[in-house]
Order: structure tokens, then C-alpha cells, then sequence
């Protein structure tokens, strides 16, 4: 579908049709830019769609009845809605060479090209009256710091524009398919508080029922607007319940809130959970370096959440500075050999007495087992590499290789292992993450009243803004090798190259 050009990141991709030689490709390529992250609205399948005056304006606090479904009554115009055509733009630096660390260009010449996608917020018109929408919210996945916080201010969010039939769809898409798990009613006054703990008021559960399934209950139940938060799995499930709405030609808003802790969805500058899990993370890295400075040649081994990207593992390191050693998965490593990471940890031993290594999960899976295993998501389940770690660095552990390495030279360690993720994952957020939860969930209710469906809502240069779904799942986003902040991570560790 589309190729990378070689000297950029292996975050950004092009399309592959591009002919450079063409003296028009930048206009054609803009183009297409903006054919492909134009966000679906109701009116591409109801082109007689009826739009109303929004019944979201700041300037009434009171709670909207039905005497005022077609807009609140204010003399004075309120200037706080946004234009459907603001954008803003993708990508702000202007690589000038593509040598240059973490370039990120469309051609290698590095021409400046601009990209812009859709700010999110309320609009002037929506196209749903508040008395007739039924809004479920659902979580899938694992669970997440701020779950709860996105789907308090969903609910909130909801109720400010005039909706009287919220419900929670429990455990995911599971929800909508067993007769034993009945909708939740949700309100202001059931939400309230609910912000203040770890986990989700809703349950989480991974896989679920066939799309034309969901889609059957969708319309059973009545519902009209359907909140998902949930990673790249989740996505494309409602990607593909808003492609099954259409064809069925329903009027049905699907919005997605992007929720991984590992920070690894496509285009944002991050996704919530992650601040908290790199702060959380530090608790872990500390009580590693305490445990490793204060025994004799004592190593500390601490593995974070990261399948396939090592944003946490990466970012933690850099907030801590109590890592000597960082690895992830984006960043081939040998273990053995002279430049392996066992003959550094010697070195760190003999000069500093101590070492602490962060190990995102995902790093390192050739040197395990493959099993071949799926869990309910379809993901690869992974070995564990930081008890294969922690095997080989264990003077007195059984025979792996002809001898475990430090027995080899004649280096007694003190290894502990310790592994934080599902005490990192039932946190409550953080403060940065509340923020950027609310706004979120402010965003998805503004993005499905304003007529929008098939979209999620993400942060984008410090802006909120609208993607199409397709665009964000494509793949997961990865550190990229080359970028500052990986070499920012390098300058704190202080590690050389594995290899």
C-alpha cells in the first residue's frame, strides 16, 4: 500500500505512487494528503441529513430540556465553536536534510510539504437532536490509567448537550452479544466520583462477537451514537461497525478514543495512560537501583509495558536517571560476545559496583522460545525477557549455555527482577493524564453530535484534532532508532551499541 523512502523514520509512510519527477507531485501529493484524512460525515451517505443549532453553548450553564433541543436561547452570538474547515497542521519541522536526526521526509530532497488534518471541538450545527440520541460508551483491551476519566467526561459532555439515555455496554464488545450482561445506566451522578479509581466502572475484556453481531444488537437497543476507548484491535472494530452502519445505511455516530499505555498509536503526540505509567515506572526503577546499589555486584532488572514500541521503557529511563542499561524493541541487541550486554554489565560492575537495566516487554523476543500463542486480541503472546535476563545473569541458576556467563568469569551478582505492569496498569491517572482524558472525551462527543463517524480523536502538536480510523491503525507507531529522544536516552544510560 504505500513505501518508506530511506533516510526517514520508520514512523511516517508515503504513498507509493508517487512520481518525483512529476514538477506537480508536491500539489498532487497534498492532494491526496487531504483525500485520505478527510473525516466521514453523515451527510456522505444522508445527503439530506438535517443540522440543528448546537445546544452546546457555555454561555447557558442551567441543563437544556427539550423546550430547548433546537438551541439554547442567548442574545449574544458565542464565538466558542470551531469551523469545519480549521485544520492543523501534522508535521512542523522542516527537515533540510534527510541526514538529519529524525528526519522525516516525503522525498529526498526533503521538500517541505504541508499536512493538515481536522481540529476537533464543537460545532455551530449538529445533526443529532439530544432527546432522540441513545449514546453507549464501551472500554476494550486491557485496562489503562484514565479509563474512567474519559468516560466520566463523555457522560458529563453528553448531559451538557441535552442526551437523557446514556448507557455502559459492559466488557467490551462482549457486552453486546451475552444475554447475561445487561446495559448500565450511566449519569452524571453515577460518574462522578468514579474518576478518583484505578481500573474501568465498565470492564474491559478483549475479542468479542462478529461485526454484523454487534451491529444487530446496535440497532436492537436503538442506539445512534457508540463511544469506543480502546488501542489498534479496538479501532478496527469500530472502523468496522461505522463501515456495517453504513452499509446498513443507520444514522450511527462511532467515535474512538485511542487508549494504549504503550503510546504506540499512529499520529499523536501521545495517548493517555502513558504519563502516568512512565511516573508509576519510576517507583519500580527506584526500588530496582536501592536493592541493586546496596548489594554486592547487585543488578536490578525492571521490565515495562512496550509489545512492539519502547516509549515507556525509553521515557522512564530518561525521567529516572537511575538506568544503566535500556532496551527495546526497535533496537536489535546481542545479550553475549564482546559487545554483548552481559560484557558491559561486567564493566558496570567493576567501575560502578551496580546496574539497573529497563527492558521494555517486547524487546529481545529471538533470544525466546516461540510458542506461536495468540491471546483473545490476536496478539502474539510474548515470551518473558526479563526472567530470561535474569536466568542468564544468576551465578548460581542451572545450565542454559555451557555455564551461566558471570559463574564463567568469576563474578558473583545479586540479581532482583521486578515487573510493575499490572500494578502500573491499575493506577489511577495522573494529573497530565486527567487533562488530556477530558479533552478527549469532551472531543468525541463534540466530533459525533458535529455529524462525524469513523473517527478518533487524538492530540497532535499540542492540538486536538479529528483522524480518520484507518489512518491511525495502519500501524503501530515505534521509536524510531535515529530520533533526538532515543539519542537523548543514550546520552543518560550511557550504553553503547549491542551489536
Amino acid at each position: 500500500m504505500r513505501m518508506r523512502v530511506a533516510a526517514q523514520s520508520s514512523n511516517f509512510v508515503v504513498p507509493n505512487n508517487i512520481d518525483f519527477s512529476d514538477p506537480d507531485w508536491k500539489v498532487k501529493y497534498e492532494r491526496e494528503f487531504e483525500a485520505r484524512f478527510n473525516i466521514p460525515h453523515i451527510t456522505d451517505v444522508f445527503p439530506d441529513a438535517v443540522s440543528y443549532p448546537s445546544t452546546f453553548c457555555l454561555k447557558m450553564r442551567t441543563p437544556v430540556t427539550e423546550d430547548f433541543a433546537q438551541g439554547y436561547p442567548s442574545d449574544e452570538e458565542w464565538h466558542g465553536y470551531i469551523n469545519n474547515n480549521d485544520r492543523v497542521l501534522l508535521k512542523t519541522i522542516n527537515y533540510s536534510s534527510p541526514t538529519s536526526a529524525g528526519a522525516e521526509c516525503i522525498d529526498p530532497d526533503c521538500t517541505w510539504v504541508e499536512q493538515w488534518v481536522h481540529r476537533a471541538g464543537p460545532r455551530e450545527k449538529i445533526y443529532f437532536k439530544p432527546e432522540e440520541v441513545k449514546a453507549a460508551i464501551i472500554t476494550c483491551g486491557g485496562l489503562c490509567p484514565g479509563l474512567n476519566d474519559v468516560i466520566r467526561q463523555i457522560v458529563i459532555t453528553l448531559e451538557i448537550y441535552g442526551v437523557k439515555q446514556i448507557v455502559g455496554i459492559p466488557f467490551g464488545y462482549r457486552g453486546f452479544s451475552s444475554d447475561d450482561l445487561a446495559e448500565m445506566p450511566l449519569s452524571r451522578k453515577v460518574v462522578q466520583n468514579v474518576h478518583l479509581s484505578g481500573g474501568s466502572l465498565l470492564g474491559v475484556s478483549r475479542g468479542g462477537p462478529k461485526v454484523s453481531d454487534i451491529v444487530d444488537s446496535i440497532q436492537e437497543r436503538g442506539i445512534n451514537m457508540l463511544f469506543v476507548i480502546g488501542g489498534n484491535g479496538t479501532h478496527a472494530g469500530a472502523n468496522a461497525i461505522h463501515d456495517e452502519c453504513r452499509r446498513r445505511r443507520m444514522q450511527v455516530a462511532v467515535a474512538g478514543v485511542p487508549k494504549t499505555i504503550d503510546n504506540d498509536i499512529m499520529l499523536m503526540d501521545k495517548t493517555f495512560g502513558f504519563d502516568t505509567a512512565v511516573e508509576e515506572a519510576q517507583r519500580a526503577i527506584n526500588s530496582a537501583y536501592i536493592e541493586a546499589h546496596s548489594a554486592y555486584h547487585g543488578i536490578g532488572i525492571v521490565k515495562l509495558m512496550g509489545r512492539s514500541s519502547g516509549f515507556i521503557a525509553m521515557h522512564a529511563s530518561l525521567a529516572g536517571g537511575q538506568i544503566d542499561i535500556c532496551l527495546i524493541p526497535e533496537v536489535p541487541f546481542n545479550l553475549h560476545g564482546p559487545h554483548g550486554v552481559l560484557q558491559h554489565l561486567k564493566y558496570l560492575l567493576e567501575t560502578k559496583g551496580s546496574a539497573v537495566i529497563c527492558v521494555a516487554e517486547g524487546a529481545g523476543q529471538d533470544f525466546l522460545e516461540k510458542t506461536n500463542a495468540k491471546d483473545a486480541s490476536g496478539n502474539a503472546v510474548l515470551g518473558d525477557i526479563g526472567v530470561h535476563i535474569q536466568q542468564q545473569l544468576r551465578w548460581y541458576a542451572c545450565f542454559l549455555i555451557d555455564q551461566k556467563y558471570f559463574k564463567e568469569i568469576g563474578v558473583t551478582t545479586d540479581v532482583k527482577y521486578i515487573d510493575p505492569t499490572y500494578m502500573i496498569r491499575a493506577c489511577r491517572a495522573n494529573a497530565s493524564d486527567g487533562i488530556l482524558c477530558t479533552v478527549l472525551g469532551q472531543n468525541a462527543v463534540h466530533g459525533a453530535f458535529a455529524g462525524y463517524s469513523g473517527i478518533t480523536v487524538g492530540i497532535c502538536n499540542t492540538h486536538y484534532v479529528y483522524f480518520p480510523i484507518p489512518e491511525v491503525i495502519a500501524q503501530p507507531k515505534v521509536v524510531d532508532p535515529n530520533s533526538r529522544m532515543w539519542h537523548r536516552c543514550l546520552t543518560c544510560t550511557g550504553q553503547p551499541d549491542f551489536l
